[in-house]
């Protein structure tokens, strides 16, 4: 295993594509964090501030969607080229093969989110001055350390997607809708059926761990993103279940 997990990771420091959607990540990260909180602060005594910290993570939905790109490049560009049959030649296993990509991925992901979460948090608290929060606040580092957590199940939620579709721009427009475009649309089902759907929803569920404060009526933030994982997890277990019965 330990060969197949080099093997990804060489890859994936290899691809310019990487280094791009990574780059954008933090850009959108911190620079809308940054944006924000200037445009908060620059409000004074009628920002109507709520809650400070989502605020300087306010970018993470953008970054997560730059680095969901990424875990359906993972896969989608290996089938787009035909390196797929390479790949799986060389690591007759496709399980161990899915496995070490989507391990890989998360942990790039991860390590570039969470520098990216903090550097947001510190320069968009650094903007807002007296209404700032403390790291040592309430739900403050678990919302920093969550928005990286968002952003890395968002990548591994693009690399399952790229996996079972396999092909690059249909995998892309099903994570914007899934993750983006349909969390927001729940908000118009009618009745309590409505309100159960939209609460648990990707997103939905998966961003309360984003909040120092949880709303009423929604799950908590480690119950909402075990949520969003679990469908993560649904869609990478049908992504195997398809890699191991079709052709490359």
């Amino acid at each position: 295993m330990t060969d197949v997990l080099r093997s990804e990771w060489t890859k994936i420091r290899s691809v310019r594509s990487t280094v791009w959607t990574l780059l954008v990540a933090v850009v959108l990260m911190v620079g809308f964090g940054l944006l924000v909180a200037a445009s908060t602060a620059s409000l004074g005594e009628n920002a109507g501030l709520g809650d400070s910290t989502m605020i300087s993570l306010s970018g993470s939905a953008f970054a997560s969607l730059a680095v969901a790109t990424l875990g359906v490049l993972a896969v989608g560009g290996e089938y787009r080229t035909g390196m797929i049959r390479t790949t799986l030649l060389a690591v007759p296993g496709r399980l161990r093969m899915l496995a070490a990509k989507t391990a890989v991925v998360a942990a790039v992901a991860f390590a570039v989110s969470l520098a990216a979460s903090f550097a947001s948090f510190f320069g968009g608290q650094a903007v807002l001055g007296d209404k700032a929060a403390r790291l040592g606040d309430p739900g403050v580092l678990r919302a920093v350390v969550g928005a990286a957590l968002l952003i890395t199940a968002t990548g591994v939620f693009g690399l399952a997607l790229g996996a079972l579709i396999r092909h690059t721009p249909g995998a892309i427009v099903a994570v914007i809708g899934l993750v983006f475009v349909l969390p927001q649309m729940t908000s118009l089902l009618p009745g309590e059926w409505g309100d159960t759907v939209q609460r648990y929803f990707t997103t939905n569920a998966g961003s309360q761990i984003t909040y120092t404060r949880v709303a009423e009526g929604q799950l908590g933030p480690w119950a909402g993103f075990a949520v969003y994982c679990t469908w993560i997890a649904v869609t990478l277990a049908a992504a195997a279940v398809l890699l191991r019965r079709r052709d490359a």
